[in-house]
């Protein structure tokens, strides 16, 4: 009994060192899923107050629109995301390549492999929704040689840090809301740390921008107080906020910041754009399938976000009938030199049976 016991006791004794192990060694835990978010497709798309945009899904759509149908895509009836989509608001000359990869193809599992193989290459990533899309040979096989299938795939991909890392601050309230975390600068934080600061405007406490510089070419921008009803009307009244701002831009050592921590984990199916077809410049094209994920994380010492976008589309030509080339009747028969004006021999056939 006592031998048990004690056997128990060292296996337990083991899986708990494992444990601790774990703990120790894997500093990076999964980001819990985020609820309650919008994820709008476009800079143009109106806001609730909890939204969110990533470029991704537009640099995909552009690959759609530009590359496979050749023109606006339009559904009957039109929907204003697809109207917006289609405006291009944001494209891949406004960002460097270091930031993303993108490609399109004929869906089948060498693009798959493609695709798991150059991200894990440049950025060292694996993909969160290249197997929410069906791979089976069921999907991939079409015989219908007047139908292609296509997939469109990009990811984003960075990582930044600060200048100098910020102060981990007491947890406060934002808005209704309690014992939220921040970070920032306080009397406690050294004063090299306000190099990290760039005041675009202040007002006053409820209304300002505020720009963070990294160690990267990435800016971390808080916009208090903003005003605009989708993303692109914010930003642009941020600019003008800006250029007419004639006040100190120096970030002093009397100056605070606080500024909370941000994890944010979701996924969004466009399920309003799944299974509706468009008309293409030579037949029609349909959606089967279309996804993008956000991942973004902020704290005192700077931020990563990692966006992934896919599209499962095909493309169709319009059905016609084909010619029959079928010599049963009267003809004539020449043969000629190639290159030469006349031929060489001629024959004008009625009576088959004469010539067999």
């Amino acid at each position: 009994m006592k031998k048990k016991i004690l056997i128990i006791s060292f296996i337990l004794f083991i899986i708990f060192g494992i444990l601790i192990v774990r703990k120790t060694f894997n500093t990076k835990e999964p980001i819990k899923e985020t609820t309650g978010v919008n994820v709008v497709p476009t800079l143009l798309d109106k806001l609730k107050l909890d939204s969110v945009w990533c470029g991704t899904f537009q640099l995909i759509w552009n690959d759609m629109k530009n590359d496979l149908v050749g023109e606006d895509i339009v559904f009957n009836p039109q929907l204003e995301i697809v109207n917006n989509l289609n405006k291009e608001t944001f494209t891949d000359k406004m960002l460097s390549d270091s930031y993303y990869y993108k490609v399109y193809g004929l869906k089948n599992l060498e693009l798959k492999k493609e695709i798991e193989k150059a991200i894990k290459t440049k950025f060292n990533e694996t993909s969160d929704i290249l197997d929410s899309f069906d791979w089976s040979n069921e999907a991939l096989d079409n015989q219908d040689p007047l139908v292609r299938r296509y997939f469109f795939y990009t990811m984003l991909s960075r990582e930044f840090k600060f200048l100098k890392a910020f102060t981990k601050l007491n947890n406060a309230s934002f808005n209704k809301y309690t014992n939220i975390k921040y970070f920032g600068i306080d009397n406690n934080t050294k004063e090299d740390v306000n190099n990290n600061m760039e005041v675009l405007f202040y007002n006053n406490n409820v209304d300002f921008a505020i720009l963070i510089n990294t160690k990267s070419n990435d800016e971390v921008i808080f916009y208090k107080n903003p005003q605009g009803d989708n993303f692109q009307n914010i930003y642009n009244n941020m600019l003008i906020q800006t250029k007419n701002y004639n006040g100190t831009k120096y970030f002093s050592k009397y100056d605070t910041f606080k500024a909370p921590y941000i994890s944010l984990n979701i996924k969004k199916e466009y399920s309003e754009l799944a299974n509706k077809k468009y008309k293409t410049k030579e037949g029609e094209g349909e959606i089967y399938k279309a996804l993008q994920t956000i991942k973004f994380t902020l704290d005192e010492k700077g931020g990563k976000i990692k966006s992934e976008a896919a599209i499962d589309a095909n493309t169709s030509l319009s059905a016609q009938t084909g010619r029959e080339f079928s010599v049963n009747n009267t003809f004539a028969l020449f043969l000629r030199e190639k290159g030469q004006e006349k031929p060489y021999f001629a024959a004008l056939i009625n009576d088959i049976t004469k010539f067999q």
